[in-house]
């Protein structure tokens, strides 16, 4: 809130009286020094008192008016500052004696009188220094230059370290040094909460959430207080616990200091910021939110000192500390309390939602327009929650792909869809996996599968766990104990072009998500130790993402262990068992894929959420896939006769894309529709791609009309 001058008419600002009272004292003193200095003048009639200011001139400043605001304070005495007014906040915050806030409003004074800056020019018998000195200052309190009142200007004196008071000229004797009130300070005083300037970015002041659950702010709040005086570290694996922070803090009625561990760690803070942050924490006096602490790399050693002097500066305020990771006591000089924060349920997580696109003007459907009943309102909780149960975003990310989904329909007229939401959900996923795998959005569908029962029911036995893992693994902790993540791991099993890559994309366009293919060029290294390095960051980006994670030919990386004759042996065996480490921790969803499922280590099995066995397709999904892969816009010619390449052809679902394919570049070629001669001479080419014979007993007549055409 700033200030507003138009609403004191011929007085001091609303609910600032009492620092009028405090500054008239000021300018009582300033008299009393000022008659003094002149009765100690030896030569009034000095003919270079141009240069300076003299006794009449004193005389017109002391007879002008004082300001409106110094004028309405009426006695000149004032008493102790009155309960709740800003000078007592202030005092109380950062443990003030009654001196130092007579210090304080000493060097306040110019900054809201300009005729202090002539005044003090003339006591500090140098018109070039408008501003009170350490002399000055301690004169006008009643304080002796040499006694324990220098001490109030000490470094770890309240007004010095606070950071309300700044003592320039170093290279002056202490006394003679000058004093200023930073400009945040002056204008809290006058009643505007806006953060400092030096914080643009960085910082800002936030209210609560509508809508938090209460429960688990009333905890929260009673943890900050029992833990009153060192921080409150709150561990969030799911990126929900800031708004939760802000909610508790806030419920005194004076909104926290939010703390963005991005910003700051980009801006490569300076100890000067630490002193902004802590100081403009105190002057709010509703505490600070820092995080999430994995964006500010607590690891290096420059962010772990910056958050160490951001605990010891904040004193007494209230700290809450948010991040995913465990608590390092390098980190600060005091240990937190730590308060583990569950991840929201389907139904909440729905409400999120539901809030975040209310907040954007954003229908949900065309029935929240007008007559919306709450049975109608119940269901489209419940749409909202299905159409959002596979994604794993925090509130940040939750908010952003709200507006996104908000402003999409809104462009094209019309309520927010489910597509909208994961389309704006994808589009928060980060470009770090990207440089690390081969990015596929899903074309297609399960109309475009050819598979046995069995194993389309895998298929969709995958797409429940990853929409419903949290509620059943995290909610219900039906996998409790052990390190494991909440991940969900599937292996496809089966021969080459049997459908294993398009069903894990069938499966990402199910759940909404893109499909990164783990490219094995950027991962596998001839150097011992880096592949393992290589793999870690693509489990770590693709935990971050809301897509679907592909090892395609799996067994290159998860090969069986072997007995150790040499160190390459040792090598191999250690990076499997690393990635067996690292597959039971991974929260993402991963799919491997191999031709040769004997040739994985036996122990993958045990951590595999998912086997599906992709079998070679019988003679009915031949028919069917051969009548897929042509489509329907290709002319086909009168002798096509797919039963007879279904029933002699045996071939897997992606040789047969491929002969259709090649047959439609021979049909374009001729320029007539697609003929069996065509058909059959591209399944010859295939055959012989794959080393096969070419048999008569296969081919049948064919072959004599492939060499009467020059096809084959």
């Amino acid at each position: 809130m700033s200030l507003d001058l138009g609403s004191a008419v011929n007085g001091a600002p609303p609910g600032h009286d009492h620092l009028w009272e405090r500054l008239q004292r000021v300018e009582q003193r300033v008299r009393a020094a000022v008659r003094e200095r002149r009765a100690d003048d030896p030569d009034p009639d000095d003919p270079y008192r141009g240069q300076y200011l003299g006794p009449e001139a004193v005389e017109r400043i002391l007879a002008s008016s004082a300001p409106t605001g110094f004028a309405a304070a009426g006695r000149a005495d004032a008493a102790d500052p009155p309960p709740g007014s800003r000078i007592a906040r202030l005092g109380a915050d950062f443990g003030l004696l009654p001196v130092d806030l007579d210090l304080l409003l000493v060097a306040l004074a110019p900054d809201l009188d300009t005729r202090f800056e002539q005044l003090y020019g003339y006591l500090n018998d140098d018109l070039t220094r408008r501003r009170a000195t350490v002399a000055l200052a301690l004169e006008l309190c009643g304080l002796p230059g040499a006694g324990a009142g220098r001490f109030r200007f000490s470094a770890r004196a309240p007004l010095i370290a606070g950071g309300l008071l700044e003592i320039t000229e170093a290279e002056r004797p202490l006394l003679s040094r000058t004093l200023r009130v930073p400009d945040r300070v002056t204008a809290h005083l006058l009643g505007d909460d806006e953060p400092d300037d030096a914080l643009a970015g960085l910082a800002r002041r936030a209210a609560p959430y509508p809508g938090a659950d209460a429960r688990p702010v009333d905890r929260l709040r009673a943890t900050a207080t029992a833990a009153y005086g060192g921080p409150v570290y709150l561990l969030d694996r799911a990126g929900h616990a800031g708004p939760l922070a802000v909610a508790a803090l806030a419920a005194d009625g004076r909104p926290p200091l939010v703390v963005d561990a991005a910003a700051v760690a980009a801006a490569h803070p300076s100890a000067g910021i630490v002193r902004v942050l802590a100081r403009e924490a105190r002057l709010g006096g509703g505490g600070v939110v820092l995080g999430p602490l994995d964006r500010l790399e607590p690891e290096r050693p420059e962010r772990a000192a910056l958050l160490r002097e951001l605990c010891a500066a904040l004193g007494p305020v209230p700290l809450i500390v948010h991040g995913p990771q465990a608590w390092d006591p390098a980190w600060a000089r005091e240990s937190p309390v730590v308060v583990t924060v569950p991840a929201p349920d389907a139904r909440e997580l729905a409400g999120q939602w539901a809030r975040a696109l209310a907040a954007g003007g954003a229908p949900l459907s065309g029935e929240l327009t007008e007559g919306l009943t709450e049975e109608r309102a119940e269901e489209l909780s419940e749409e909202l929650a299905e159409a959002v149960a596979a994604y794993r975003l925090d509130r940040e990310k939750l908010e952003r792909a709200a507006s996104v989904a908000a402003r999409t329909a809104a462009a094209e007229r019309r309520p927010v869809r489910a597509e909208d939401l994961r389309a704006a959900v994808r589009a928060q996923n980060a470009a770090g996996l990207a440089r690390l795998a081969r990015r596929i959005e899903p074309a297609v569908g399960w109309a475009d599968l050819v598979l046995p029962d069995p194993t389309a029911g895998r298929l969709r036995e995958l797409v429940l766990r990853a929409r419903h893992r949290d509620r059943v693994l995290g909610q219900w902790r039906m996998r409790p104990g052990g390190g494991r993540g909440n991940g969900v791991i599937a292996l496809f099993a089966g021969e080459s072009g049997t459908g294993k890559t398009m069903s894990a994309e069938v499966v990402a366009a199910e759940l909404g998500m893109e499909l990164y293919v783990v490219d094995l060029s950027t991962v596998v290294d001839k150097y011992i130790g880096e592949t393992e390095k290589n793999l870690d960051r693509v489990f770590t980006e693709a935990a971050q993402v809301n897509a679907v994670l592909l090892f395609d030919e799996a067994d290159a990386l998860f090969g069986k262990r072997s007995q150790v004759k040499d160190a390459h042996d040792r090598h191999a065996n250690v990076e499997t068992a690393y990635l067996l480490q690292r597959m039971e921790s991974f929260d993402g969803i991963a799919v491997l894929t191999t031709n040769l499922r004997a040739n994985l280590d036996e122990a993958f099995t045990r951590r595999l959420d998912v086997i599906a066995e992709f079998p070679l397709p019988d003679q009915a999904q031949r028919r069917l896939l051969w009548d897929r892969c042509l489509g329907p816009r290709l002319p086909r010619g009168d002798d096509l006769d797919l039963d007879f390449c279904a029933r002699h052809f045996e071939l897997t679902g992606g040789s047969i894309r491929a002969c259709a394919v090649s047959a439609a570049y021979l049909a374009a070629g001729t320029g007539a529709p697609l003929g069996m001669a065509q058909l059959v001479a591209a399944v010859v080419g295939e055959y012989r791609k794959l080393g096969r014979l070419v048999l008569e007993s296969e081919f049948g007549p064919w072959l004599g009309v492939l060499g009467d055409t020059g096809l084959g």
